[in-house]
């Protein structure tokens, strides 16, 4: 079979820039990671490696060091810990704290926070974290809830797909024709970046393979992506989860992967599926 990489793909900036600062961390002394750093098995086994400690929550830290994610973190929780005496260190992306930024400004204008994104994901967690009012609108069923709203502010978590959230405020523009709504893009470039290499990638392969983590939300959207463009597509955490049945008359293949995923994990998919053979009676070994 051919491979065919997209020309975007893998470890972004602020996935890079997160794991320099917890693997730095460890090598000053003990440190707990508040979560998972990034949604990545190999990485978070990585910092574990090098003496990295996690915890689920703020009883269970114990170290006077304190890693908060790349996923960014509501400021009550940092300013508790720093209050309880931890010496506290933040990983989040940049574009994340666009997001906190954005939100602060939408709340400053006497706007109701509207986040465009998945209740619970661990981001969206800490975008509401500061908030007293809020609603999260995954589809269009949730904008019933805004009803009455005279004032909106609309964000997207940072790995939502953009065509789904430019649907959904079309949706709620056109639901509350009368409401003042201000929508702020911020789905960030690594997330556009990867999601328009696929819209490329799909018309030149057969089937397309993402390597991500399963707790990965933007390698989940763009295996979601891939089926919606007409192709067959399968979400990896490494090349351990490949399985021959996938490729049978299958001649060219798409790689991709999430934000969160090392090199070294894509290149071990990328050989694997390399190594498959094509046999004439269309099957896979």
């Amino acid at each position: 079979m051919e491979v065919r990489m997209a020309d975007h793909m893998g470890m972004c900036f602020g996935v890079k820039d997160a794991i320099t600062m917890a693997l730095g961390l460890t090598q000053r002394g003990p440190v707990t990671i508040l979560g998972d750093l990034v949604h990545n098995d190999d990485v978070v086994a990585e910092l574990e490696d090098a003496g990295a400690t996690r915890a689920h929550g703020r009883a269970d830290v114990q170290t006077r060091t304190v890693l908060l994610t790349a996923h960014g973190t509501a400021r009550r929780v940092k300013l508790q810990l720093q209050q309880d005496g931890y010496e506290v260190h933040d990983a989040a992306c940049p574009l994340v704290h666009r997001v906190h930024q954005a939100i602060d400004k939408l709340l400053a204008e006497g706007r109701h926070p509207v986040i465009i994104g998945q209740a619970g994901h661990v981001e969206v967690r800490g975008l509401v974290g500061d908030l007293d009012a809020y609603t999260i609108v995954g589809r269009v069923g949730d904008l019933e809830a805004l009803e009455g709203r005279a004032r909106l502010g609309v964000v997207a978590q940072t790995t939502q797909p953009l065509e789904k959230v430019l649907e959904l405020v079309a949706a709620l523009r056109q639901r509350f024709p009368s409401a003042d709504v201000r929508f702020i893009d911020t789905v960030c470039q690594p997330t556009k970046d990867r999601q328009e290499s696929l819209r490329r990638l799909v018309a030149e392969c057969d089937l397309v393979i993402v390597v991500g983590g399963p707790e990965s939300n933007n390698s989940r959207k763009l295996t979601e992506l891939a089926r919606r463009l007409g192709r067959p597509a399968y979400q990896v955490a490494n090349a351990a989860e490949l399985r021959p049945e996938w490729f049978q008359d299958v001649q060219t293949v798409g790689l991709t992967a999430g934000t969160s995923t090392p090199d070294h994990v894509i290149s071990q998919v990328k050989a694997q599926l390399e190594s498959m053979r094509v046999h004439e009676c269309g099957r896979v070994s």
